[in-house]
């Protein structure tokens, strides 16, 4: 179980960085005779790079309008401009695209055409960080598999806009003004694979409503929240990444086993209101609690195995799985405990 998550997240992060067979393909088989073709049908604005006949770079040129797209392009660049308006005219052709960056540049809600980005029936990756968006834009290509929208004023999710989104595996909301009034129930439904959910940095006072169950990364820092409803976890079975850091999370406010969850392998719980440890799973494997109130670190009581039962099963039982703590910016003096080392004998690393 755990190397297949371990998979599918390199699989997820790795997607920016590596090319497409596809793209090999038609990089292999371009014959420079034809460089002079793709040059000449280039946006005036913009550069076509012959080594890379399916991309178009028309970042960092001040643009206030998006060039007309020439058909082969699948890789789209227009970062950093000043455009505002994203109408359908410059698309007219470019129905091939798979990936469009539109992220800083000064786009609305008004400013996006009715029905221009669900007529764009290949995009797989869209960009639109550091806009002035004051809603989820929609409809959306219903292919999508990346949508990043951090850093807009988004403080309204339209009803349904996710609902054919089935393909889609990042949700980047982080940085913007969403309260909780604005996650309903059956906001995030329909998203069926998504893997990665990041809302940090937004004005939630309460865990969101029916995240996906096929969630791994949930990342939830810097909101108001304070507190972990009783089992809420057993709605997203797969959850492996946990952040929550900066939050309000107080002992009363973590029900006695709620991150006792087998599937969470790093929890963040860094700059809340803790004062003592709370109970954790025998496979997590990294755990941050720094910055809290905790005054002091009793290994027995948090061990989440017997120690006398960890002596008698060794390293082939379910021992502790825990490699990383971090307790720095708390009361706790050192040293650290030895019960701590007797009961986690896989850390690598303590910061106290």
């Amino acid at each position: 179980m755990i190397l297949k998550v371990y998979t599918s997240l390199l699989l997820l992060f790795l997607v920016n960085s590596v090319w497409t067979r596809t793209v090999r393909q038609v990089y292999d088989d371009l014959d420079p005779e034809h460089w002079s073709h793709y040059t000449s049908e280039c946006p005036q604005e913009c550069f076509c790079p012959p080594s890379f006949p399916n991309a178009l770079y028309c970042d960092n040129k001040g643009l206030k309008e998006i060039p007309a797209i020439p058909a082969r392009i699948w890789y789209l660049y227009l970062q950093n401009n000043l455009i505002e308006t994203v109408s359908e005219k410059p698309f007219v052709n470019a129905t091939h695209l798979r990936w469009i960056n539109l992220n800083k540049n000064k786009i609305t809600n008004n400013g996006i055409e009715s029905g221009v980005l669900s007529k764009l029936k290949r995009l797989l990756y869209l960009f639109l960080e550091d806009n002035e968006l004051e809603e989820v834009p929609a409809p959306l290509p219903v292919g999508l598999e990346q949508l990043r929208l951090a850093r807009n004023k988004i403080s309204r999710i339209p009803e349904g806009v996710f609902s054919n989104l089935e393909n889609l595996t990042m949700l980047d909301m982080h940085q913007n003004s969403l309260l909780d009034s604005a996650l309903q129930s059956d906001t995030f439904q329909g998203l069926n694979n998504l893997m990665q959910l990041n809302i940090a940095k937004n004005s939630l006072k309460k865990m969101p409503l029916s995240i996906p169950a096929n969630t791994l990364q949930l990342f939830l820092d810097n909101n108001s929240i304070e507190v972990i409803p009783e089992n809420y976890f057993s709605a997203i079975p797969k959850v492996t990444f946990l952040r929550l850091n900066y939050n309000k999370l107080s002992d009363d406010g973590i029900p006695s086993n709620g991150f006792n969850v087998s599937s969470i392998l790093d929890l963040q719980l860094s700059h809340n209101q803790l004062t003592k440890i709370p109970p954790i799973n025998a496979h997590l494997e990294h755990l941050h609690l720094d910055h809290n109130k905790i005054k002091s670190v009793n290994g027995t009581q948090i061990c989440p195995v017997s120690i006398a039962l960890e002596e008698d099963y060794g390293y082939y039982g379910n021992i502790p799985r825990l490699r990383y703590l971090r307790l720095d910016g708390n009361e706790i003096q050192p040293p650290i405990p030895l019960d701590i080392m007797i009961c986690f004998r896989l850390l690598q690393a303590v910061v106290i």
